[in-house]
């Protein structure tokens, strides 16, 4: 079997794997009817399911490919980065914004997103070949200071924050649905939607700060290990970021309309994909950053 081929089946089984699942932990744990406004028929859900099982399955696949760990470090490091960004950075925002849901929908979408990262992580790496424990893995470094380190993440964690407003403003909030879907209004521009959102929800700029210091925090196990240049590892975190959160707004589910959804799709895929460039950028590429590859 040429390389071609084994890794189109590899990722074949990994797709059938996360679909099964994806399925299985959701029927078992999520509480609530199957049945959403946008699932018009079985067929429309099956093909959202299995589009976003074919792109997480390749997304984790390059990370675990180009990774230089192996073995339960590997497993352990996907898991991290897998649950972190896919399920427990967007459920932040169910449970601020969503005023609506079922009681223990939110747990149950946690407790799935953590069993599903947890056991397809395990399987991924050994379906790509990569089980063998390395004695040796060549883990890249940033050689910064603790302060400069600090100013760095802060740096960040602000620049998300940014992102996160702008692109919330201009890609979502100007959607007629999306309003309407939160109850809110238009200011007009985007300096009047932050007054307005400093004015009604001070705490929610705090809140954003924090969540761009968590994906911050969650990009430096890419960082380590994924071989080959900067621009490399800047890939696998701006897919990551993007593709493992995003994808799940192709799914319907029963807590937004196929219009909101669409919305934030666009929104969150674009601003997220941004964002990961900009971390490596910031940490690989700024004046006064050093990487080098050390033997663990």
């Amino acid at each position: 079997m040429s390389a071609i081929a084994k890794f189109v089946f590899r990722i074949l089984v990994l797709t059938f794997l996360y679909l099964v699942l994806f399925v299985t932990f959701s029927a078992i744990l999520i509480p609530g009817p199957a049945q959403t406004e946008g699932a018009d028929n079985d067929a429309h859900v099956f093909l959202a399911l299995l589009i976003v099982s074919l792109l997480n399955s390749l997304v984790l696949a390059y990370v675990i490919l180009r990774s230089c760990f192996t073995g339960w470090w590997l497993m352990l490091n996907v898991f991290l980065v897998f649950f972190g960004v896919a399920t427990f950075l967007p459920q932040i925002e169910t449970a601020v914004f969503v005023r609506n849901l079922a009681p223990g929908l939110l747990a149950g979408i946690v407790y799935s997103g953590f069993i599903l990262a947890l056991i397809f992580s395990c399987l991924a790496v050994v379906v790509l070949g990569k089980r063998r424990a390395n004695q040796n893995p060549e883990a890249r470094h940033v050689s910064l200071s603790r302060n400069q380190l600090l100013i760095r993440l802060t740096l960040l964690a602000g620049c998300y924050v940014i992102i996160y407003f702008t692109f919330g403003y201009f890609v979502a909030w100007r959607n007629p649905a999306v309003r309407t879907f939160y109850q809110g209004t238009d200011p007009g521009t985007l300096f009047a939607q932050i007054r307005s959102v400093v004015r009604d929800t001070p705490w929610l700029p705090a809140l954003q700060f924090v969540r761009g210091l968590i994906w911050t925090l969650l990009a430096l196990p890419l960082i380590r290990m994924i071989k080959g240049p900067w621009w490399v590892v800047g890939l696998a975190v701006a897919l990551c970021f993007c593709v493992l959160p995003s994808s799940q707004l192709l799914i319907p589910n029963p807590i937004m309309p196929t219009e909101v959804r669409a919305a934030h799709l666009l929104e969150t895929a674009s601003s997220n994909f941004l964002f990961g460039w900009i971390v490596v950028v910031v940490l690989l590429r700024w004046p006064n950053s050093r990487t080098f590859q050390t033997k663990q």
